[in-house]
């Protein structure tokens, strides 16, 4: 198996002009990511012909090529030993940085501060799902029990699972906002406890008419609440402070470094984040989520044709890593998050196209990749099938996957199907939904009818007649 990957390697090395070329080398979870002196003079063609590779394209300053999870470790390796210059992500994302435009960066730095905490809040989601199962009058009355007969402190211990990760998301948020922007992470962590500190009135009972509880008041106009669930705030809180915190460095003398500069970002930030940018992030995160919401909600389904539409765009060009602020914004307010729904039938639709155009070719180059690459789709991981299969011979399979995406969203829409969770694609997705029988049967439903439609259509009109031509002889080189 290793001479299999050191010729990989050789293959892969050959192609993109020898380790010459090579100014650093990186990987990710998929791909081999390659910062390189002249691009002109890779041959992307035989590239792709390289056994494993499954797709072959240049992004964002790196000539990236995709392996799969697995492959891309080993290959790594071999290349390293080759004496190929390696770096870190990091190293290679300040090089990156440099090169690409001011969007870019800022969607990357989003991407950053929310993906760490994407596990947390979809095992969240998960227990959510399994709350309403098991606390689901129909279950419990499978088992002769009713809501009633549920002892109190297992709904205590059930409540520490579903609501802590919400309840002290600006925590979470602030910690790893201070690490993408180089402060220390538990400076942030403790500045984000205190926008939720039990010593503010509650966010959500503030918000609730009914429950009498009112926001303090300084100096007479400015409230004073927590910022449970409030994104925005806990966001542009852990920014200014690690940037902050950065400055103080820098002048404060190294004898009094440890204490004081922790001392004067936490109380600085404090008065700055609950009397200035709280309550003012506070009215534009709620109206961001009010526009979201109703652009959902547009009847016959508009508003989902068109998130199932653009968003497969957004992977293209590396801003869909926008839509993590907007889903977490809106499970923090509402529990819901019909977005990431109507963003998940790219994936079926996806997995669908790149499945026919597989089952369809000829050429077992194609095949094979097509193969791994619908099973990657179907489990969440799309680069592979997007980059290796779908898009890799022209346009047409793509317009196939764009429309069927956009009419399954619509269809999502007309429905009011929504997870309440995120972080999850492909099949697994269908965790998120667990929470109620009829969503869930509403989104697999919808996900079938994605992946079969775009199979078929891309059967009928969208192979490429690449594919349909036999191999002559392999090529490995």
């Amino acid at each position: 198996m290793e001479n299999k990957y050191k010729k990989i390697a050789q293959d892969i090395l050959a192609c993109i002009g020898g380790k010459e070329n090579v100014i650093s080398l990186a990987h990710c979870a998929t791909r081999l990511r390659f910062i390189v002196k002249d691009k002109d003079i890779i041959v992307k063609e035989k590239a792709e012909e390289v056994e494993n590779v499954k797709g072959v394209f240049f992004t964002s300053g790196q000539y990236q090529i995709i392996l799969g999870t697995g492959i891309v470790n080993k290959v790594y390796a071999e290349l390293e030993k080759l004496g190929v210059s390696v770096s870190t992500k990091d190293e290679q994302k300040e090089v990156v940085q440099k090169e690409t435009n001011k969007l870019k960066r800022a969607m990357r730095v989003l991407a950053d501060v929310f993906v760490p905490i994407i596990p947390v809040i979809g095992a969240t989601g998960l227990f959510l799902g399994l709350k309403g199962v098991i606390f689901n009058d129909m279950v419990l009355s499978l088992f002769g029990l009713s809501a009633a007969n549920i002892p109190p402190y297992f709904m205590t211990l059930v409540s520490v699972l579903t609501d802590t990760a919400f309840a002290f998301l600006p925590a979470l948020i602030c910690w790893s906002a201070f690490k993408v922007f180089g402060g220390m992470p538990i400076i942030g962590f403790v500045l984000g406890l205190m926008l939720v500190s039990p010593a503010l009135p509650n966010a959500y009972d503030v918000a609730n008419p009914s429950s009498g509880v009112d926001p303090i008041m300084a100096f007479g106009f400015i409230p004073i609440v927590g910022y449970q669930g409030s994104v925005l705030t806990a966001l542009i809180t852990g920014c200014l402070g690690a940037n902050l915190e950065k400055k103080l460095r820098k002048i404060m003398p190294d004898v009094l470094d440890l204490m004081f500069t922790p001392f004067f970002v936490l109380l600085i930030m404090m008065v700055v984040s609950l009397l200035v940018l709280g309550p003012i992030l506070h009215i534009v995160e709620v109206g961001l989520v009010s526009v979201i919401e109703n652009l959902v909600h547009l009847p016959f389904g508009i508003g989902g044709f068109i998130i199932g539409f653009t968003y497969p765009l957004a992977v293209l060009t590396g801003l869909h890593h926008t839509y993590l602020m907007i889903e977490t914004s809106l499970l923090a307010s509402t529990g819901f998050n019909p977005v990431i729904t109507l963003c998940a039938m790219y994936a079926f639709a996806n997995a669908g196209t790149c499945l026919a155009i597989t089952m369809k070719a000829k050429k077992k180059s194609v095949k094979v990749t097509g193969v791994s690459a619908t099973i990657s789709q179907l489990l969440g991981v799309s680069e592979p099938a997007l980059f290796g299969v779908v898009m890799r011979y022209n346009l047409k399979p793509m317009y196939i996957m764009l429309l069927v995406s956009s009419i399954s969203g619509g269809l999502l829409s007309i429905f009011n199907v929504q997870s309440n969770s995120y972080g999850l694609g492909g099949v697994p997705s269908l965790l998120m939904y667990i929470y109620d029988y009829k969503q869930l049967f509403l989104y697999a439903a919808i996900s079938l009818f994605a992946l079969v439609s775009s199979f078929a259509l891309t059967c009928m009109f969208a192979i490429p007649k690449e594919v349909m031509r036999e191999d002559s002889t392999e090529v490995n080189a």
